[in-house]
């Protein structure tokens, strides 16, 4: 008990010496020399959901290499990563050594909401712009109707996903009555969910069963059990793919055979392997790009990173890391430096960049407007399906 006693005080001290260094730096710091600009990322390079974060930094590392063959304004972007082990607390640190140590024009991450929503403070205390490439929660760049004016992201966000993702169920799969699973100590997975139900019941549908779990768990087969004696026609599960992969599998087993349906928490390689490829079978999910997509800006991603990764196919969180490197690197050069509050406005007045992900134009709160996939697993492959547009 001491030693979290201590540890908080300790966290204190950090997060205000944070807050004093981004009061008395100046807008670029340390971020702009030599020839080169430095940006952060602030990864889940291990951990829990370290699959995102490695996927997103594959990406990010694609685009810096392609950026610098040609440079901004005559400098090279300049990678400074860190590990947030998956870790709120370790990305809320990632974060301060960031932006107080390395002093970074701007941090990129996290992949997921939770870790995201542990360096916002610390963005807006340091007045340094936070890009996140795949986190969904609405509350990262608005918090009860005040934007974080130094946050902003590259992918869609939980309403419109939660949205899509019941006019799915409603429409094309053509099904009156769902079971809700939840992550409850996921702010991504609760987001998702009340989004989907809301919008589900809209559609005339009903929720016949409210389930829940907490990240880590592995046994999944007495809530399991509920939710079919519900007899629901379909299943939406929000959650992220080590749980997922679990959950689809006991599902199965125990004769649960309807749609299951879920978000780009899913998307990772590691899914096929937990859950099985037969398993997935009869399983959809929301995301923001597919790879099947034949869109030439996607085929020519695919291509050069697959040239660079001896062959690997590129998930939604590497098409968003690479995304995201080049939305940054399109506001640095409209800033025309590297001054962290000029690209900060340049981020803001983006309008129309066309990237693998689709064209971003940002609404008021700093979230694109664009479009979302939907994607069926058949025999372990994602298969894409159709394209959403807001």
């Amino acid at each position: 008990m001491r030693k979290k006693k201590l540890a908080g005080v300790f966290m204190s001290f950090m997060v205000a010496a944070g807050v004093l260094a981004g009061c008395n730096s100046s807008a670029s710091g340390d971020g702009e020399k030599g020839g080169k600009i430095k940006i952060g990322a602030n990864l889940e390079l291990s951990g829990g959901v370290a699959s995102y974060g490695q996927s997103a930094k594959e990406g990010i590392e694609l685009a810096i290499e392609e950026i610098n063959k040609k440079g901004i304004n005559g400098k090279k972007l300049e990678l400074v990563t860190v590990d947030n082990k998956s870790d709120a607390a370790e990305a809320t640190n990632g974060a301060l050594k960031l932006a107080t140590q390395d002093k970074v024009v701007a941090m990129i991450g996290a992949a997921t909401s939770t870790n995201t929503l542990a360096q916002v403070q610390i963005a807006q205390d340091n007045k340094i712009p936070l890009i996140t490439p795949t986190a969904t929660n609405a509350t990262i760049t608005n918090k009860d109707g005040k934007v974080n004016d130094f946050v902003f992201r590259t992918c869609f966000i939980d309403p419109f996903q939660g949205t899509v993702a019941a006019n799915f169920a409603s429409n094309d799969l053509k099904v009156k009555s769902a079971a809700v699973l939840i992550d409850s100590s996921s702010d991504y997975s609760k987001g998702l969910a009340a989004s989907f139900k809301k919008n589900f019941v809209a559609n005339g549908g009903k929720i016949v069963k409210e389930e829940a779990y907490v990240a880590k768990d592995t046994d999944f087969r007495a809530t399991l059990t509920n939710i079919k004696a519900a007899n629901p026609e379909y299943i939406f599960v929000p959650g992220f793919y080590e749980e997922v992969g679990l959950i689809v599998k006991q599902a199965r087993e125990i004769g649960l055979n309807v749609p299951i349906m879920g978000g780009d928490g899913w998307d990772s390689p590691n899914l096929v392997k937990i859950a099985g490829k037969d398993t997935l079978n009869n399983t959809f999910i929301t995301n923001h790009y597919s790879s099947g997509d034949s869109d030439k800006k996607v085929q020519d991603f695919v291509t050069a990173f697959k040239a660079k990764y001896d062959g690997k196919s590129p998930d939604a969180f590497t098409a968003l890391g690479y995304d995201t490197v080049y939305f940054l690197a399109d506001a640095i050069k409209r800033a025309g430096s590297g001054d962290s509050e000029k690209i900060r406005k340049a981020l803001e007045e983006t309008d129309g960049l066309q990237l693998v992900s689709g064209n971003v134009k940002l609404d008021k709160n700093h979230d694109p407007i664009k479009a979302a996939v939907i994607l069926e697993y058949k025999n372990g492959e994602q298969q894409f399906k159709t394209k959403i547009n807001p």
